[in-house]
């Protein structure tokens, strides 16, 4: 019951990078794919209706992990509650960009809350992408299996880890090249017309920097964390994550230039899926590895009761049909290019 548990918090936060990952990065191109007035609108349109709502599945996964794992919920919150608070702040400013930026008519002011929206998004991807760099390189946790890390401390390896160092600022980088694509190819599937060709252009543009980033992280996680390979040399079936991954890659070269950009977002959807379940796959079943790895913690010593976890699968299973369609309903329903008219955004 456990291990099902840490499949499902995967697959929510899996859900979480993919559908919120094409907010972030429609924000981190916003200032330069749109080029009027018009345009931003069309990008907020294109988002605005799905947003908020991408965000849900950050909370649930949080919500879920503080059912299922309590002891890792208690120790990474306490932890991370520094960068924390800071994707707190971010998350907030971003809404405030896009909301205020509809309703404020000043150009001025509009292209302030223009500037916090994609600043925002940027610094957002960023974060994510640290947040699981430090995961995978591991936490000085002690015997009580807490632990506190300060912001940077000499950007090296060590025993005493700060949030920032080369390595989580690596995944900072790569989280946002990959989200700065994924969104790209929203925003061309959304829009038309020079807006939708300067989308995937960008798109093009960061392709090579995401596969030379893909190939030195891959590097870069074995040297930092020898024992990633373990679980795939014990398990073949690992292999396949590897091919998902490079298989999306040539996918998304293949069809961005022929302007098969709803193929290349479901490339672009299955990298993240595939790089996210490549992490927690060789990691299982440790769930917040330490520097010392006596220390680590796993589902086995963060688990709740096995006869809650039993029945919360059940309420877990409804809620997750209600979300499921509702998010069909929602993109059903603003399915197609976006138009420029009254009203919001």
């Amino acid at each position: 019951m456990a291990s099902l548990w840490f499949w499902i918090v995967g697959v929510m936060v899996t859900a979480y990078v993919v559908l919120d990952g094409f907010d972030l990065g429609a924000g981190a191109i916003y200032l330069v794919a749109a080029k009027t007035d018009d345009e931003r609108r069309k990008v907020l349109r294109a988002i605005g209706p799905v947003w908020d709502g991408n965000e849900v599945w950050l909370l649930a996964a949080g919500g879920t992990l503080y059912f299922a794992f309590p002891q890792l919920y208690a120790s990474s919150f306490s932890g991370f509650y520094l960068p924390l608070m800071m994707v707190l702040w971010l998350l907030m400013l971003r809404g405030i960009g896009i909301e205020l930026r509809g309703h404020i008519k000043a150009p001025v002011w509009q292209g302030f809350f223009d500037a916090v929206f994609s600043v925002s998004s940027i610094l957002l991807a960023i974060f994510l992408g640290a947040a699981l760099g430090n995961v995978i390189r591991g936490v000085p946790l002690d015997a009580s299996g807490y632990f506190f890390e300060p912001l940077w401390t000499n950007f090296r390896l060590g025993p005493q880890t700060g949030i920032l160092d080369w390595y989580t600022v690596m995944a900072g980088v790569v989280a946002l090249v990959t989200l700065t694509a994924h969104g790209s190819y929203y925003v061309a599937i959304k829009t038309d017309e020079d807006l939708s060709r300067r989308a995937r252009g960008i798109a093009l543009l960061c392709w090579p920097l995401q596969f030379f980033l893909t190939c030195i992280s891959l590097v870069a996680t074995y040297f930092v964390r020898p024992g990633i390979m373990d679980n795939y040399s014990r398990h073949k079936i690992g292999l396949l994550v590897p091919l998902l991954v490079f298989g999306s890659l040539a996918v998304m070269l293949w069809a961005n230039p022929k302007g098969k950009e709803k193929l290349a977002f479901v490339a672009s959807s299955l990298y993240i899926a595939g790089m996210l379940v490549g992490a927690a796959f060789a990691l299982y079943p440790v769930v917040l590895p330490a520097r010392d790895p006596q220390y680590d913690l796993t589902i086995y010593n963060t688990a709740a009761g096995s006869h809650g976890l039993s029945v919360g699968i059940v309420w877990w299973t409804l809620g997750a049909v209600l979300a499921i369609a509702y998010f069909v309903f929602i993109y059903r329903m603003f399915r197609g290019k976006v138009q420029l008219g009254e009203g919001h955004y």
